[in-house]
């Protein structure tokens, strides 16, 4: 089960699996922690699942429930204990009774509520919302996070004596690009999963070694989320097809169309409304708009954050090369696309290591 859940054979692929053995059959609470995208709630499944307890996986989003009605949800209430409450409720504390309660996003959890939960951690009991009576409860909690709780602790945001209560066992899961030897078996146990599930035609692209390399490569600041989503566009942009190292450059990782075929251009278009660009918006105008900053509303539907500095410098590395492509190499035709001085534009190049295409 751990094998299917924590894929890899790296150095730090074993260790993580080694220390959720460790662990998995005490009591002992966890603390996972890691960047957005790693798959924390991956490690607290096979924490579960490795731990034989009978009871169920209970998970919570602490981030994704209003703070109002987190304690509801998680200690249940009685009936008549606020406007609503029209029949008593049973919160996930006393559903995760005999097996695993899963708090992720710890560090978003209210501090008015964070000592309730270190009293239910020290009692092994809770008291529903509007009741006074005693629920004993066999759980085992894991959490976990991608900030840092010893900042939110300094800062007054997070209450110590929780942080320590919680942190008995930390397990950091590490960045995608630290085991980026994995990446062809996360790619093929995610094509598994899209076939099982039925999300998508069953004509899977197929990956050649150049297009793994790149894929290895690259840094995936959105970890294994970003390479999940990847993979689904190239499902959908190259089904039955097989791709390569400039597939993947060219149109994976910076979003565009492969072709201009007229069964891709409808996918083109509706790609295009997100990111702001047209894949016929050749034409030189002193009117062209800019891409609205609407266009990135969806951003954060996908993604927790975005690193924006390197962001806008990927699309300030994109444009230059376009602009130097469509100019045959020629800095000072290139410039002017971009509005740029040309000495600006040279010393754009030099800063970003960005080379004058081969024509």
């Amino acid at each position: 089960m751990i094998d299917d859940l924590i894929v890899g054979v790296s150095s730090t692929s074993k260790e993580l699996k080694r220390l959720i053995k460790m662990v998995a059959k005490t009591t002992t609470t966890v603390l996972v922690l890691g960047e957005t995208g790693t798959g924390k709630e991956l490690v607290a499944k096979a924490l579960h699942f490795e731990s034989n307890r009978k009871g169920g996986l209970i998970s919570v989003n602490c981030a994704a429930i209003p703070s109002e009605l987190l304690e509801s949800e998680l200690f249940g209430h009685e009936k008549g204990s606020f406007t609503g409450a029209d029949k008593p409720r049973a919160g996930r504390f006393e559903q995760a009774a005999g097996g695993t309660l899963f708090l992720d996003e710890i560090g978003d959890m209210p501090i008015s509520l964070q000592s309730k939960l270190l009293r239910a951690l020290e009692d092994k009991s809770i008291q529903r919302v509007g009741g006074n009576k005693t629920i004993k409860i066999d759980f085992r909690l894991v959490c976990a996070t991608h900030q840092e709780l010893s900042v939110k602790v300094d800062k007054g945001d997070f209450r110590a004596d929780l942080f320590y209560r919680i942190n008995v066992f930390p397990i950091d899961v590490p960045r995608l690009s630290e085991r980026a030897v994995d990446i062809p078996l996360i790619l093929r146990k995610i094509l598994e999963n899209f076939e099982s599930s039925g999300e998508l035609p069953n004509n899977f692209p197929t990956f050649d070694d150049t297009a793994l390399n790149a894929l290895q490569k690259y840094s995936w600041p959105g970890n294994v989320r970003e390479l999940k989503n990847l993979i689904e566009r190239a499902c959908v942009l190259f089904s039955g097809r097989s791709i390569n190292s400039e597939h993947v450059k060219h149109n994976l990782l910076k979003i565009k169309a492969p072709d201009h075929t007229e069964e891709s251009t409808a996918l083109w278009d509706a790609a295009a409304d997100l990111v702001g660009i047209s894949s016929d918006s050749q034409e030189e105008s002193p009117t062209t708009p800019l891409p609205h900053p609407d266009h990135y509303k969806d951003w954060f539907l996908y993604f927790d954050n975005i690193d924006l500095r390197r962001h806008l410098q990927d699309i300030e590395i994109v444009l230059i090369e376009a602009a130097l492509e469509n100019s045959t190499g020629q800095v000072s035709q290139a410039s002017g696309m971009l509005k740029l001085r040309r000495t600006t534009l040279i010393e754009k190049m030099k800063k970003l290591a960005i080379e004058k295409p081969l024509l």
